[in-house]
């Protein structure tokens, strides 16, 4: 079979199905895994698809958002497991910047850490954190209905009154090239703030949010830790020649 008929066939596939297997592309086109792998990284630089662990997905819209409540019944196993080991890089006497989002928001069951405080734009996070006894200062600003986050220029104002030790940082998209992503410039402008304002960054982001890329840019790869579920060895040596990047299992 030519090149551009597989290629006609892998991504006919992806429409249909959105993430296909490795094992379902070789029965259909009938040829060799390392060929179809190839196949794949071809089309991966042609930004038509991006492989994931086994197989390959349909990028996402740039600018395409789900709802908190989307967001929270998605890999959710995979978030509490990146809350929780996040959490424990939370020290005694810690000020941190806790971002809006739904793997944040699975950090706060598992703070341990002692005399902390933090601030959030996160509304959802709010109960969790009083409910923990958690010193918490809410930044000002617009309600974004769609995802809870605190935004605007109220809120960037109310952020820039403070410092912290570490901050927390949830986005959509993680890409070799384009780095740390998010849908909404304003929200991304939120989360660089904090991450200029810290004196460690971290990004929360489980094997989803790899090889993505959304509309406004948040920070260049190397400017935090990189948290993740991600166990694909070929895909993390990449992210690892760029950044510090901490698997959970």
């Amino acid at each position: 079979m030519l090149t551009p008929e597989r290629h006609r066939i892998i991504l006919q596939l992806l429409q249909e199905k959105e993430v296909v297997k490795l094992h379902e592309l070789v029965e259909a086109t009938q040829c060799s895994e390392s060929t179809i792998r190839r196949d794949l990284s071809q089309l991966e630089k042609e930004k038509k698809l991006k492989r994931v662990h086994g197989g390959a997905a349909l990028l996402q819209q740039k600018r395409e958002e789900l709802s908190v409540f989307e967001k929270s019944t998605k890999n959710i196993h995979e978030k509490q497991l990146i809350g929780k080991y996040a959490s424990s890089l939370i020290q005694d006497g810690d000020c941190i910047y806790l971002d809006a989002g739904t793997t944040t928001l699975q950090m706060i069951p598992y703070i341990q850490a002692k005399n902390i405080v933090v601030v959030t734009n996160g509304m959802m996070h709010i109960d969790a954190l009083l409910e923990k006894d958690i010193p918490t200062y809410v930044v000002g600003g617009l309600i974004k209905k769609k995802t809870n986050a605190l935004i605007g220029r109220g809120a960037i104002h109310s952020l820039q009154q403070y410092s912290f030790d570490k901050c927390f940082i949830g986005v959509n998209g993680v890409h070799i090239d384009f780095g740390y992503t998010t849908p909404d410039p304003e929200e991304a402008f939120m989360k660089q703030t904090a991450i200029h304002l810290s004196q460690q960054a971290f990004v929360l982001a489980d094997h989803s949010k790899l090889n993505e890329s959304t509309f406004a840019k948040i920070a260049e790869l190397q400017e935090a830790t990189m948290i993740t579920d991600e166990t694909d060895e070929e895909l993390l040596a990449m992210y690892e020649a760029k950044t510090t990047v901490e698997v959970v299992k």
